[in-house]
């Protein structure tokens, strides 16, 4: 008889689970949010009351994680190169062995995790699975690369990654162990990967199409570049390219209509929210709303200047960790709206988004470093904190 894959992850992976079932014990009340810039021309008004928290399990150096589609299993990646699977309906958490070998330090590790939603009614044991990680190079360099492989289930063995190979390559590879970016979006008609790739601390090299770093690609399922793409036919890497000019995207997801969006940490301020568009140039490190850390002033974005200025920018700086567009209905007048956990700012942020225009609407402080937020099946929120002995919570309306 089949199981499902929340059943078969409570079975003997490498282990008995480690963490404990959630309790009532400890679920206590948030902070309620705090108002940002009024939001205008949002429709409905949205929730802002209190967020109850529920802990469920703490994990280390937690960076992404995603639901498996047509289950409540949720999948999380640490930098120094585990897979971990909570059935989020018991809290009890167990290993998924193969992952991939990392260059773990800085920022660099295992990255993001990403499913076909199409597969949610996908036969037993197979399921394609992508990774993002930092990958090392000769002469003490390093990049990012995405992998595919299968989520292979079976009911004697629960949960494991096999056949996992590299099918992406940030180019080139450079010293350092910052901005890998490396984050993934499958696109709506689940025939394209978009995939985001930092300037590595490099900045240049992001208005120079010679080269992926501070680019959006965009990918066909097996990682070859796509029809299409607007430098098509100029050679490898630029063939890959949808947009360029890019600093740090740590953010990346499709709106209803199609749109996509990305968020990008900037440098001393001038954090960013786009609407990604093929071909364009968002002007980094020619443009930006931020400066340079020692004081040295970059021209802001200004009309007529050659770039897409961006649709919201901070300054102070907030650093997410990550970016969803919520799609549920738990917390009313959320749908379509951008939810961002903080890293600097140790708050989950509230974007109200109309069409194409974008204000931040609400903080809700934590007090803690964020590193990922999900939507979990049923519209609740699923809260990871940033660092080592990092809390994954729920989020519900209080």
């Amino acid at each position: 008889m089949a199981l499902s894959l929340a059943a078969l992850l409570l079975a003997s992976c490498g282990g008995a689970a480690d963490t404990a079932p959630p309790s009532s014990a400890n679920t206590t009340p948030a902070a309620t949010a705090t108002p940002a810039t009024p939001a205008t021309g949002t429709g409905t008004a949205a929730w802002n009351g209190t967020l109850r928290t529920q802990v469920v399990g703490t994990f280390d150096e937690p960076w992404a994680a995603a639901f498996a589609p047509g289950t409540q299993t949720l999948f999380i990646t640490e930098k120094r190169g585990a897979i971990r699977a909570v059935d989020t309906r018991t809290g009890r958490t167990i290993t998924v062995p193969g992952a991939p070998q990392v260059d773990y330090g800085g920022q660099g590790g295992l990255g993001d995790i990403a499913f076909l939603p199409g597969e949610a009614a996908a036969t037993l044991g197979t399921r394609t699975i992508y990774l993002s990680w930092a990958e090392a190079g000769a002469g003490d360099t390093r990049g990012a690369v995405v992998g595919r492989g299968q989520l292979v289930c079976a009911s004697d063995t629960a949960c494991r990654v096999e056949n996992l190979a590299v099918i992406w390559r940030q180019k080139p590879k450079v010293t350092g162990r910052g901005h890998y970016s490396h984050r993934i979006a499958v696109s709506p008609d689940e025939r394209h990967l978009f995939v985001a790739s930092g300037d590595r601390q490099k900045m240049d090299p992001a208005q120079d199409n010679g080269n992926t770093l501070g680019t959006i690609v965009r990918l066909n399922l097996d990682g070859t570049p796509a029809a299409g793409n607007p430098f098509a036919g100029r050679g490898s890497p630029t063939d890959q390219i949808w947009s360029f000019g890019h600093r740090n995207t740590l953010g990346l997801a499709f709106d209803a209509d199609g749109r996509l969006w990305n968020m990008e940490h900037g440098p001393a301020g001038g954090d960013e929210i786009n609407i990604v568009q093929p071909g364009a140039n968002y002007g980094w490190p020619v443009a930006s709303n931020g400066e340079h850390y020692d004081g040295r002033p970059i021209p802001d974005h200004a009309p007529g200047d050659g770039f897409v200025a961006p649709v919201l920018t901070w300054t102070p700086a907030t650093a997410p960790g990550n970016m969803i567009l919520y799609r549920g209905t738990l917390f009313p007048g959320w749908q379509g709206h951008a939810l961002l956990p903080g890293l600097r700012s140790e708050a989950l942020i509230r974007v109200a988004i109309t069409g194409t225009s974008a204000v931040e609407a609400a903080r809700f402080p934590m007090n803690r470093r964020l590193r990922e937020l999900v939507e979990a099946p049923d519209g609740a929120l699923w809260l990871l904190e940033d660092g080592e002995n990092a809390r994954l919570l729920r989020l519900t309306p209080g």
